[in-house]
């Protein structure tokens, strides 16, 4: 199985490695993992971080004391976590969610959090559940992200992306399919990807066989604030934008205005 040509095109330019310590992506950043936190066992639980991009949250858990296996489609993330790594993660390999080298029932935490979404097929993001069922221990807790299906939309308001009327034909796509697709040559309109209503993303859970999962908005909507970077840089501030997004995390009329959704599930005990 081999990466979407435009995805592939898009991790091999694009700046991922560094975007989650800017603007929005820092209040990304800081509620995730808040999330994270909130479910996931103690260390030194068996962590397998799919999609993990070049280790913004690989390298946490195994400063926390996981043991952490990365494993993400772009060889250039890849090369780029294994030049960051002064050890601290037990693997760090070139990989698909969809059939993933690791054994049945080893890992505590499964984490996905950026290949659901560039599965823009529900037969691969079906693989990609079961995969994540498969390797996960009984008991064993699944963390992953998807994109709002609002989230083009959202960010043309704030970024006044609507006077361009390419921007405009993507938005329209994305509210009526759920098909993201970029075919301007600016790397800001994103690439190729699904953008999940949120009972969607908890259908595909169901269907995987988690028997209660749950799905968060991790942003809330400070992320489309134009001056977001500026308030996660001042504590009083970024503690105001961390509140309402808490507050708001499982209100169902407001979950997608955040930009991310995260699905939160359990492997059944026995499966």
């Amino acid at each position: 199985m081999s990466l979407d040509d435009a995805v592939a095109g898009y991790y091999a330019n694009a700046p991922e490695e560094t975007r989650l310590s800017q603007g929005a992506g820092s209040l990304e950043e800081e509620r995730t993992r808040e999330l994270i936190q909130r479910y996931a066992p103690a260390p030194p639980a068996v962590v397998l971080d799919v999609g993990g991009g070049a280790g913004v949250y690989a390298f946490w858990l195994a400063g926390l004391g996981y043991e952490v296996h990365l494993v993400d489609a772009s060889p250039r993330l890849v090369e780029e976590a294994r030049r960051r790594d002064t050890g601290a993660l037990t693997s760090c390999e070139v990989g698909d969610a969809r059939s993933l080298e690791f054994p049945d029932q080893r890992a505590d935490v499964v984490m996905m959090l950026g290949p659901l979404y560039h599965l823009t097929e529900a037969n691969d993001r079906a693989k990609a559940f079961t995969e994540a069922v498969r390797v996960l221990k009984p008991g064993g807790w699944f963390f992953g992200a998807v994109i709002s299906r609002w989230a083009s939309a959202l960010d043309g308001l704030s970024r006044d992306l609507f006077l361009d009327p390419r921007f405009a034909a993507i938005v329209k796509r994305d509210l009526a399919e759920g098909q993201h697709r970029n075919p301007t040559e600016r790397l800001d309109y994103f690439t190729t990807a699904y953008f999940h209503r949120p009972e969607d993303a908890l259908a595909e859970a169901r269907a995987a066989g988690f028997a209660e999962p749950r799905i968060y908005g991790i942003e809330g909507p400070g992320w489309i604030l134009s001056d977001v970077g500026d308030r996660m840089s001042d504590p009083a501030r970024r503690a105001g934008l961390m509140d309402v997004a808490r507050q708001l995390e499982s209100e169902p009329a407001l979950l997608g205005v955040s930009a991310h959704l995260l699905v939160v599930a359990r492997k059944g005990g026995d499966a």
